[in-house]
C-alpha cells in the first residue's frame, strides 16, 4: 500500500471519492500522540480543510453506517445543538496551515470533549 499510497489518493479525487481519515496507531500510546502529525501528512493530497473535514464530518458519516455497531447514540460530525462533538480551539487557522495540528501542546488552546472541558488556556 505505501508504495501505491500517491496513486491511490490521486484516483480518489480524480473520481472525486469520499475519503476517512484514521490510523491504527492507536493502540499504541507513544504513536497515537502522532496521529496529529500524521493527519498534517496529508496535505501532501489534500488542502488543509478537505483533510479537517475528512477526519471530521466524513468520518463522523462513516460511524453512522456501522448500525448498532456505532458506539456514538448522537448525531456526529456537526457543531449544532444536540449533536456529539469534541472542539477544539486551535492558535491559527488549520484550514490553510494543517501543520497546527501536529503540535496539540502548543497550538490547541482549548479543548472539550464530550462536553468537558479538558484544556484551557486562554485564560478565560
Amino acid at each position: 500500500m505505501f508504495a501505491g499510497t500517491d496513486n491511490a489518493y490521486a484516483m480518489a479525487k480524480k473520481y472525486k471519492l469520499k475519503v476517512a481519515w484514521g490510523t491504527d496507531t492507536l493502540f499504541s500510546a507513544a504513536n497515537a500522540k502522532l496521529q496529529g502529525a500524521n493527519l498534517a501528512k496529508m496535505s501532501r493530497w489534500y488542502t488543509p480543510a478537505e483533510a479537517l473535514i475528512m477526519a471530521t464530518s466524513t468520518n463522523a458519516k462513516l460511524l453512522g453506517l456501522s448500525g448498532p455497531r456505532n458506539p456514538y447514540p448522537g448525531k456526529l460530525g456537526v457543531v449544532e445543538e444536540g449533536a456529539l462533538a469534541d472542539l477544539l480551539l486551535v492558535n491559527g487557522d488549520p484550514t490553510t496551515n494543517l501543520d497546527l495540528v501536529a503540535d496539540a501542546a502548543t497550538n490547541f488552546l482549548v479543548i472539550m470533549k464530550d462536553g468537558r472541558l479538558h484544556k484551557n488556556t486562554t485564560g478565560s
